[in-house]
C-alpha cells in the first residue's frame, strides 16, 4: 500500500515541497492527486531528511496545496519495450501518439540505463553507409560511434537527420538495422515533417519515433532523450540489432536543463547552464557503442543548432569533448544552393580511419580521402587569392585547384536530400573530380592505386 502526503509545503514554478515523508529516494516517481481526482505526475529531484523536492511533468499551475495529496510510487520512470515498438510514435514520455495499440511489455526498463563498462566496450571499426559522400568518403561514420551534427538556426539539419535515418545501413552483414529518433522540443509542423517523410518513405517500418513538441513541459525534454536511449539499448543488446540513434535537438534539451537548474536556485555556470551539464550530456552520448560478445550495437547521431553559429558555446563545445568529432553545417555553403551544406574541412569524425579500407569500403578510400582533403583546402585558398588580386594572378595549376574546389562543392558535396549514393559511387566520383588536376599534383596517392584508378580513362 503507497503512502499518501497531505504535507505540500510550498510550489514554485515546476518545483513543489514535500515535508514529513520517508524513505523517499531520488528520481522516484510521485503522483499528485487533486481533490476532483486529476491526478499529476512528477518525479523527486532532491530527497533532504523528510523532505522532498518534487518536479511537476505538468506544470504546477491551477494545482490547490490545501486538498491536493502526493503519493510516492517508489520506482523511476520506466519505458514499456517490446519488439512491436518498431513502426510506432510515442511522445516523450513513452505513450503512444499514433493511434495504434499500447505497447504489451516483455519488460519495463529504468530509462536512465545502466553505465556500460569501459573494459566490455568493443571498438567501434565498422563502416555504417549513409548515402552522402561527404560524410561517408571524408568524414565517415562508424558503429558504435557517437558523431554529432553542429547546425545554426535555419540551415536543413531537419533534412539531413531524415535522410541519415532513411538511408544509413551497415554494408555486408545480415543484422537487422533499426533507427530509433527523438525528437526533442520541435515544433508540430517539424514533428509532422518528420513523421510524414518517415511514414512516405517506408523508413518508418524499422523506425521507434520520440517527439516531444516545444509546448511539453521541459521535464519531458529532459526525459525524452533516455526514452530513447533506452529503447536501443533495448533494441541492440536484447534483440541483436545495429541501432541508429538520432536526437534533435539536443540545445532544446541543454535549455530545458537550465530551466529546471534555475527553478531550483542552483549556481549558474557559463552562460547561465548548470555546472554539471559536461557531466549530464556524458550520460546521454556515453550510452553508444558496442559490447563484447553481443552482435547489437548502438551508433548516436545527436544534432545541435549553435545559438548565434558560436563552435565555442558551451554547449558544442561540451559535446565536442565528450563525442568522436563533428559534422559542420555551413551557412555559407547553404546559400550556395549546396545540400546538404556540410562543411567538410572543419568537420571530423575520429574514428573514420578504423572504419575505411580493403574489406570494409575499398583499399583506395584512405589516400583518396587525403587527397580530396588536401586538394579542396587548396582549391579554396586559390579562390580566396582570385578573388583579391583576379584571376591573372593565378598560376595554371591554382586555376585548376580553383575550379577543382568549385566543383567538388557544387558535384561532391551537393547531392539534395534524396539521392543515396553507394560508397562505390563516392569514391568513383572522388576520382573523377581528381583527373581535374595535374597527376603530378596527386602526392597523397599511392602509385599502384593511381595506375588502377586514375588512368583507368
Amino acid at each position: 500500500m503507497l503512502k499518501e502526503y497531505k504535507t505540500i509545503k510550498e510550489i514554485v514554478g515546476p518545483l513543489m515541497l514535500v515535508e514529513g515523508v520517508e524513505s523517499v529516494k531520488y528520481d522516484e516517481l510521485v503522483e499528485i492527486e487533486q481533490a476532483n481526482g486529476e491526478i499529476r505526475r512528477g518525479k523527486v529531484l532532491e530527497a533532504n531528511g523528510d523532505k522532498a523536492l518534487v518536479q511537476l511533468f505538468e506544470g504546477s499551475a491551477g494545482l490547490q496545496i490545501s486538498t491536493s495529496k502526493a503519493r510516492f510510487l517508489g520506482k523511476s520512470i520506466e519505458l514499456s519495450v517490446s519488439e512491436d515498438m518498431l513502426g510506432r510514435v510515442f511522445d516523450g514520455m513513452g505513450n503512444p501518439i499514433d493511434d495504434g495499440a499500447p505497447i504489451i511489455p516483455e519488460k519495463k526498463i529504468n530509462i536512465n540505463g545502466q553505465p556500460i563498462n569501459p573494459t566490455a566496450r568493443d571498438y567501434p571499426n565498422e563502416f555504417i553507409q549513409t548515402g552522402i559522400s561527404a560524410i561517408d568518403g571524408l568524414n565517415t561514420l562508424v558503429r558504435g560511434q557517437k558523431l554529432p551534427v553542429f547546425s545554426a538556426s535555419g540551415l536543413p539539419h531537419a533534412e539531413l537527420a531524415a535522410q541519415i535515418a532513411r538511408q544509413a545501413k551497415v554494408l555486408g552483414t545480415d543484422s537487422k538495422f533499426a533507427v530509433v529518433f527523438a525528437a526533442v522540443g520541435i515544433t508540430f509542423e517539424e514533428a509532422d515533417y518528420f513523421i510524414s517523410d518517415f511514414r512516405a518513405t517506408g523508413a518508418i517500418d524499422r523506425a521507434v519515433l520520440f517527439m516531444n513538441l516545444a509546448n511539453d513541459p521541459a521535464i519531458e525534454r529532459i526525459a525524452t532523450p533516455r526514452m530513447a536511449l533506452t529503447a536501443a539499448e533495448y533494441l541492440a543488446f536484447d534483440k541483436d540489432m545495429h541501432v541508429l540513434v538520432i536526437i534533435t535537438d539536443i540545445t532544446n534539451y541543454a535549455e530545458a536543463l537550465r530551466e529546471v537548474s534555475a527553478a531550483r536556485k542552483e549556481v549558474p555556470g557559463r552562460r547561465g547552464y548548470p555546472g554539471y551539464l559536461y557531466t549530464d550530456l556524458a550520460t546521454i552520448y556515453e550510452r553508444a557503442g558496442r559490447i563484447r560478445g553481443k552482435k547489437g550495437s548502438i551508433t548516436q547521431i545527436p544534432i545541435l543548432t549553435m545559438p548565434e553559429d558560436d563552435k565555442t558555446h558551451p554547449i558544442p563545445d561540451l559535446t565536442g569533448y565528450i563525442t568522436e568529432g563533428q559534422i559542420i553545417l555551413s551557412r555559407e555553403l547553404y546559400k550556395k544552393g549546396v545540400t546538404p551544406p556540410i562543411d567538410v574541412l572543419p568537420s571530423l569524425s575520429r574514428l573514420k580511419d578504423k572504419g575505411i579500407g580493403e574489406g570494409k569500403t575499398r583499399k583506395d578510400h584512405a589516400d583518396t580521402m587525403n587527397q580530396l582533403f588536401s586538394a579542396y583546402a587548396r582549391g579554396k585558398e586559390a579562390k580566396e587569392l582570385s578573388a583579391i588580386l583576379g584571376e591573372a594572378a593565378l598560376t595554371e595549376v591554382d586555376l585548376k585547384y580553383a575550379r577543382f574546389a568549385e566543383e567538388f562543392e557544387n558535384q561532391y558535396v551537393s547531392q539534395g536530400f534524396t539521392a543515396n549514393r553507394s560508397i562505390e559511387e563516392t569514391l568513383e566520383l572522388g576520382w573523377e573530380l581528381l583527373r581535374i588536376l595535374p597527376r603530378a599534383e596527386l602526392k597523397r596517392i599511392r602509385d599502384e592505386y593511381i595506375e588502377e584508378f586514375f588512368d583507368k580513362k
